[in-house]
């Protein structure tokens, strides 16, 4: 078996050998990504904005694939926002088509690699054929054990803030209890990530600087790496590039760190 260290080296070539070393023991739980410039990678190449979808879909399977490699245990994936419905009606449903043809594909290999696919997002507020495609591989790899890869399909961080003060005063709206008494982690238990860990570390691509409505409570001290790739384009040395500059930020959560 091919050890971790050895695809490392394979997989990354850091200028400097002495210094760019990605430690294994100081890595994120969980990495939220923001899959940006699919449809400008197409039209660079005078491609439809479709093909830019399809052609990301390598650098997803090059990202899941090492992840579990390297002790990850979270992967987020921002695939459809709840804006995006505001694209042409063509691209809409041809992103629905790739989801479902995505899924279909890569199913049995997520599941035999012990791989748990989660959805958070509204899945009600797509279309029929790509919501029982999503739920059939929610049921069947529900009870892995391995990386949890959650899909953000129609998805609003707003949205889904919104949703959890209403379920936590609904719950509560019978009852003698002290509003002031609520905490941050009954509120975090109601989100559509309740049980995940915060990602410690987000990826966006094609260089935006902006969060653009994703894991808006979640993401409250989470680092940032953006890069100019386009998604399409994005690699395994990506993201061990971006672990590494991960691991060397000083994160002090409002103190003063080390």
């Amino acid at each position: 078996m091919t050890s971790i260290s050895s695809m490392f080296q394979r997989w990354f070539k850091p200028q400097d050998k002495s210094e760019n070393k990605l430690d294994l023991e100081r890595l994120p739980q969980h990495v939220a990504i923001i899959m940006d410039g699919n449809g400008r990678w197409a039209k660079k190449r005078g491609l439809p904005r479709l093909a830019g979808h399809r052609a990301g879909a390598q650098a997803i399977r090059e990202v899941v694939e090492i992840a579990p490699n390297l002790g990850i245990k979270f992967i987020t994936l921002y695939t459809f926002s709840v804006e995006n419905w505001q694209r042409p009606k063509t691209e809409v449903l041809g992103l629905m088509s790739l989801f479902r043809e995505m899924v279909e594909a890569e199913l049995d290999n997520l599941h035999e690699n012990n791989v748990r696919i989660r959805a958070i997002g509204d899945l009600e507020g797509i279309e029929a054929a790509t919501k029982e495609t999503f739920e059939r591989a929610l049921k069947k790899t529900r009870n892995n054990s391995g990386l949890t890869l959650l899909i953000a399909l129609n998805y609003s961080g707003r949205e889904d803030i919104l949703r959890a003060a209403r379920q936590l005063a609904e719950e509560q709206k019978d009852k003698a209890v002290d509003s002031q008494s609520f905490t941050q982690e009954q509120f975090a238990m109601k989100l559509a990530t309740a049980e995940v860990p915060d990602p410690e570390l987000i990826i966006r691509t094609s260089g935006e600087l902006r969060l653009s409505n994703f894991l808006i409570w979640e993401s409250a001290y989470s680092e940032f790496w953006v890069t100019n790739k386009l998604w399409p384009d994005f690699r395994k040395d990506d993201f061990i590039q971006a672990l590494y500059e991960y691991q060397n930020r000083n994160r002090r959560f409002g103190g003063l760190g080390i």
